[in-house]
């Protein structure tokens, strides 16, 4: 008895079973992760806005298509539909790990960002969040230059992904 096989060789079970794997994989779920949607188009920024991941949650905002507003344009010109206020922006450096001789064997890096969400009605959008991340580094004295340039690279690594976090957080509001 033949074995049912098509001109090319491979059995029909082979095909078949290849084609309903194929089936399966593209009802998993998966998918790119998109630009965020915002449910404004204004937004006012207050609070810190000088430090470094201020200046690049601005850009980012922007870059999605929405108004910035800071502390520089007048309230009474243009009303924003909400605000963000940065009440925390702060980096910090501790050490974790020392050698018998009392040196310094390994820090720990920190970014908190502390922020709220209001929208022009006073309501609470999004309430107070912290968002703390850290990142362990090992340290020589011998090699200092090298260490402080690895942690300003975490630093600003830890930046991007607080502005990450934040823009997902906004596009999660929905209603105003």
């Amino acid at each position: 008895m033949k074995a049912d096989t098509r001109q090319d060789g491979l059995p029909r079970r082979h095909i078949l079973l290849a084609s309903l794997a194929s089936l399966g994989l593209t009802g998993c779920g998966f998918a790119l992760r998109k630009a965020p949607t915002f449910a404004f188009q204004t937004i006012r920024l207050q609070g810190s806005e000088g430090t470094s991941v201020a200046r690049e949650l601005r850009e980012a905002l922007q870059a999605n298509g929405l108004q910035v507003l800071t502390s520089s344009t007048a309230p009474a010109t243009q009303p924003a539909q909400v605000v963000l206020t940065v009440l925390t922006d702060q980096r910090e450096r501790v050490v974790v790990g020392q050698t018998a001789a009392g040196q310094v064997r390994e820090l720990q890096l920190r970014t908190r960002f502390v922020f709220r969400l209001r929208g022009a009605n006073e309501k609470d959008l999004i309430l107070d969040t912290e968002l703390l991340l850290e990142r362990d580094i090992s340290f020589t004295e011998t090699a200092v230059l090298s260490k402080d340039a690895e942690e300003a690279m975490l630093y600003r690594d830890m930046q991007g992904d607080v502005v990450q976090q934040v823009l997902r957080r906004l596009a999660a509001v929905k209603s105003l």
